[in-house]
């Protein structure tokens, strides 16, 4: 079954549930475990990437990740491509709750037409790689004037048998009110959805937004690898 197929048949009542509810969903093994090897494999490929962050110089973190250049690789392309129409209405109702005034296409093209015409032209799907010690400190990934509110990381490595620690870490930072922390541990080729900055909550006065955002926990052994896709392109 190709990545199109697969993520047809992926419970997207139930996944848009989670997101409105919780601001994440999760979904097991998209990928194969040899499409995570294989992209495991090409990370030290070097012309498939059009610049290489190491985390601590910018006091992002410990560890390095690698944002893809044009033309994506054929799996990141066809996940960018067809998990993006299934996100937009979840999107665009989340704009209606809140009353804010944008509408998003349900074409990833698009999307990127808008972006470009904003010169947002450098892709953002990335690899992400930490070894021992590596962490992610809390962030969000908004990359100029255009953004898409939601994104997705795909987990390459199994949890326990290839590293420690690691986890997946939400802040929910709500109104008023002390953060809360969620914490996940996805397993290899799993995918993971979550909001990029914030989503609508439900209050007795109507929809409120709540900020989040996301990390990773310090590894404590092994190596890590995700897969980011990113919707919007960069400034």
């Amino acid at each position: 079954m190709d990545i199109q197929q697969r993520v047809e048949q992926l419970d997207w009542s139930g996944l848009a549930a989670d997101m409105n509810q919780r601001g994440f969903a999760s979904s097991p093994k998209v990928l194969t475990d040899k499409e995570c090897d294989e992209l495991i494999l090409q990370y030290n490929n070097e012309a498939l990437y059009r610049k290489t962050i190491n985390m601590e110089r910018y006091r992002f973190g410990f560890g390095e990740y690698k944002y893809f250049r044009y033309p994506l690789p054929v799996i990141v392309q066809q996940l960018r491509e067809n998990v993006y129409p299934k996100l937009a209405p979840i999107a665009n109702e989340w704009m209606r709750v809140l009353n804010i005034d944008l509408h998003f296409s349900g074409s990833l093209s698009q999307l990127l037409e808008l972006c470009h015409k904003e010169k947002q032209s450098r892709p953002t799907p990335l690899m992400l790689r930490y070894g021992k010690g590596g962490y992610n400190t809390l962030h969000q990934d908004l990359y100029g004037d255009v953004y898409f509110p939601m994104q997705l990381v795909l987990f390459l490595n199994e949890p326990d048998e290839d590293y420690q620690g690691g986890e997946f870490v939400l802040i929910e930072q709500r109104p008023r009110a002390q953060s809360k922390a969620i914490v996940l541990r996805p397993r290899k080729g799993d995918m993971l959805l979550f909001t990029t900055n914030f989503r609508p909550v439900k209050g007795t006065k109507g929809y409120y937004r709540v900020n989040m955002k996301h990390g990773v926990s310090e590894l404590t052994a092994g190596t890590r690898h995700t897969l980011g896709i990113i919707f919007h392109d960069a400034a």
